[in-house]
Formats: C-alpha cells, sequence, structure tokens
C-alpha cells in the first residue's frame, strides 16, 4: 500500500529521498542509500527510470551539448547514460524498500518505462519538471490509475493545469503537484515558495515541494507555507555523481525529516486553546492587589491598589473603577482584590 494519501489526510508531511544517479554506479550503493533513507525517517524512496536512448539520441553536434551549470560541456547522451539507474537493479530496490518499511517510487520518462514499472509492481508515478510538457507521457502513466506526483519547475500555470487536465482525461483524480524550480542547486532568490498557498487556492491539489535548494530551509519553509509533500536528492559520504553537487548527505537528510516535523507541530493552527502548561502559567499573569494596608473608611488609591503578578486578584480592568471608592473593611498589604470585594463597593 502506498502511503502518500494516508499521511497527507493525517495532516502529515510525507517525504520522498530521491537517489538519482547518487548510487554512483554501484547496486550495493543504492541499497545502502534505501537503507540509511528509511533509517533517517523518508517515507519514500525515489528513483528514475530511463536510458539515454529513452531520453535522447546519441548525436554529438550543438544541440545535444549542456551549456552552463553543473554539466557544463556534457553530451546529453553521455550524461543520461552515466546516471541512470540500470532497469536490473530497480526490483532489487524496490525490495529493499519495502523490507525497510519505506514507499518506493519511480519516475519514468517514456512509455516503456511505465510498463516496465508496472511489471515490478509500482505503486505510484512521478514526472519530472522537465516532462511536465510531455502530455502523451503524462497520460499514459495517468492511465494506470495509480497516483501521480508532478513536479513544475519552468511550468507556468497553464502548464500545469493542463498536466492535471491530462491525469483527469484518464480518469485519475489522484494528483499532487510539486513547486520547483530547476536550478541545480536553486538560490533562496529563485525559490518562491510564495507560490505553494496559491497553487493550493489555484489548482485544489495538495502541493508538495521538489527542493533543491542546499540545507533545510527551504523545506522547513515550505512546510510552513502549506507544502504536504517534500522531495529531497539523498547521496553517500564520499560518493560522487552528476547529482552530487546539489544532494544532501544523509545526516543532513536526517536532520531534515526532524526539522520538517517540527516545522509541522510549529505552523499547526488555527488553534487558541492553551497547552496544560501554558494553562498552568497563567496564575503568573497580572491582577489586582492591596498594596499597603488599607483601614475601613479609607479611600482606594493608585498607591494602595495595583495591577501586579500574580493572578489571585481580579481582573486589572476594574482598577479605574476602583479608584477613589472607600473600602467597607479593613485590607492588609498583599491580599488579592476579589470578587466580594468589588461587589461590597459597588464596582460590578
Amino acid at each position: 500500500m502506498f502511503h502518500l494519501y494516508e499521511k497527507i489526510k493525517n495532516g502529515g508531511v510525507y517525504i520522498i529521498a530521491e537517489m538519482s544517479a547518487n548510487h554512483g554506479g554501484s547496486y550495493d550503493n543504492a541499497l545502502e542509500i534505501v537503507r540509511q533513507a528509511a533509517k533517517a525517517g523518508a517515507d519514500c524512496l525515489k528513483i528514475q527510470t530511463y536510458t539515454a536512448d529513452s531520453i535522447t539520441i546519441d548525436c554529438d553536434n550543438e544541440y545535444f551539448k549542456v551549456k552552463g551549470g553543473l554539466w557544463d560541456g556534457y553530451n546529453l547522451y553521455d550524461l543520461y547514460k552515466e546516471a541512470g539507474t540500470p532497469y536490473e537493479w530497480q526490483a532489487g530496490i524496490k525490495e529493499e524498500c519495502e523490507k525497510c518499511g519505506m514507499d518506493f517510487l519511480s519516475t519514468p520518462f517514456d512509455n516503456d518505462a511505465v510498463d516496465f514499472l508496472e511489471r515490478i509492481g509500482v505503486e505510484a508515478y512521478k514526472i519530472a519538471s522537465f516532462e511536465l510538457n510531455d502530455i502523451p507521457l503524462i497520460e499514459y502513466a495517468a492511465s494506470k490509475g495509480k497516483p501521480m506526483i508532478m513536479s513544475t519547475g519552468m511550468a507556468d500555470p497553464d502548464e500545469m493545469q493542463e498536466a492535471i487536465d491530462a491525469c483527469r482525461r484518464v480518469g485519475n483524480e489522484q494528483i499532487v503537484l510539486l513547486k520547483c524550480c530547476s536550478e541545480y542547486p536553486t538560490p533562496w532568490e529563485s525559490m518562491h515558495l510564495g507560490n505553494i498557498p496559491d497553487m493550493k487556492k489555484r489548482f485544489d491539489v495538495p502541493i508538495g515541494l521538489s527542493d533543491h535548494s542546499a540545507g533545510s530551509l527551504g523545506a522547513v519553509v515550505g512546510v510552513a507555507l502549506g507544502a504536504c509533500v517534500i522531495e529531497k536528492h539523498v547521496m553517500l559520504d564520499g560518493v560522487e555523481s552528476a547529482d552530487s553537487k546539489f544532494s544532501m548527505t544523509m545526516q543532513e537528510f536526517a536532520q531534515m525529516v526532524k526539522d520538517v516535523r517540527a516545522t509541522q507541530l510549529i505552523a499547526k493552527g488555527p488553534v487558541y486553546e492553551l497547552s496544560d502548561n501554558e494553562r498552568s502559567q497563567k496564575v503568573y499573569r497580572r491582577s489586582l492587589f492591596i498594596a499597603q494596608d488599607i483601614k475601613a473608611g479609607e479611600v482606594f488609591t493608585a498607591e494602595n491598589v495595583r495591577d501586579i503578578r500574580p493572578a489571585y486578584g481580579v481582573s486589572p480592568r476594574y482598577l479605574k473603577d476602583m479608584m477613589g471608592k472607600t473600602s467597607d473593611r479593613d485590607l492588609k498589604k498583599g491580599d488579592p482584590v476579589t470578587e466580594q470585594l468589588l461587589k461590597s463597593i459597588k464596582v460590578i
């Protein structure tokens, strides 16, 4: 059972650890990432299902060269050949996820990848930002009737709506959009996480965050603004890959999970009821006390009645009404002003 909607329905944040290329070409590393992600508190481990041939063609002309960024100068075909997760590993990775009590998720990049993932029993699909305009792929994946988690980097609202409509055309309403910026790593000024509440209103579907920024801060702010899914790239210490420069170590990821869970508690509301501990502190609020000994017949003044801590007397709101009234009894310094006294001097 895929636990995404169960987690969201119960008010939780669903956390996805993205392996991507961070196995570094080693199946043992891939399984170790699964184990460490589960230990760190991830709800789900995500991989990508593609071959170089399913994403691009083997061509060396200028159109297929990466210009700028982390992969500057790379030929696209060579990059994807190096970064891909072999199909023969993927059933084993899924099985390891199940052993660790974690969901398994993958991003297909063509219909054949969807068919392959169907054969190994995938329970949900992730659509990458760069494929959000591939409406035929979205329709085909959505036609399998499983949750569709779609990253929205580079997409304008019309393109986001088009992707949602593609799912709905084939009868799939299980849609989650992830706010995303397709810069690697993402600078703060490019994140625009204020889009999260706007996207919730616009599209009326759950909104999460696929975060390529450094550290936990983006995830924390995203959750505070209403993100119910967080996706983050994870890596093993010392394993270099095409994605390692914008990925979290497992120690950082574990801290991010703690930070996200804490943020969820901090941002909870609106709740105006006091906690038990806070309720116990009410006794230290201000109230009215006799500040000097007062004899019957003396007038209440700002010197002999004060609003001070603690709160065993009546509310300070009555102080003004007491001024100039005459006491009908002897009162000692340190006595709280009671409702009975206020009634007797006709203040209430």
